[in-house]
């Protein structure tokens, strides 16, 4: 998680909001990391969890990332939660909750639908403090104009 909590950090340096994942292979490798990238691509997709799925399939040429693991600072909203169902990721560990825009844990649920082709194992709460006060310093600082 300290690489998702390093990846949020070098998003909110660029403005975005402070996301960060990185999937790690089954042998323990480091397979993607990125954070989100929404106002730098012009792309509503660029969720810093869909970065690091496009990546890593990419590198193993599949659309499937079975037995490889995701760790992400924000609980996923649902096309991301969808995304990490289609690729059959392993497991999800994600920091803070997101009680407005998650969809995992908050939201629709997607993991508990009947139409979710894959469950992850799910982790919740992994270093949630430091997520959250990432993720809370970047709003208060827009709010205040910084």
């Amino acid at each position: 998680m300290a690489l998702a909590l390093e990846e949020a950090q070098r998003a909110a340096e660029r403005g975005e909001v402070p996301v960060g994942a990185v999937i790690v292979a089954p042998d323990g490798t480091v397979a993607a990391r990125n954070g989100n990238r929404t106002r730098e691509l012009c792309d509503p997709t660029a969720h810093a969890e869909i970065l690091v799925i496009r990546e890593a399939c990419r590198a193993i040429g599949s659309e499937r990332l079975t037995g490889f693991s995701l760790y992400v600072t924000l609980e996923p909203c649902p096309m991301c939660a969808t995304a990490i169902s289609f690729a059959r990721i392993r497991r999800l560990y994600y920091g803070a909750s997101d009680p407005k825009g998650g969809g995992v844990e908050f939201g629709p649920r997607i993991f508990t639908q009947p139409t979710c082709h894959h469950t992850p194992e799910i982790y919740g709460g992994i270093a949630e403090k430091e997520a959250a006060q990432l993720l809370k310093a970047f709003f208060e600082a827009r709010r205040n104009g910084d």
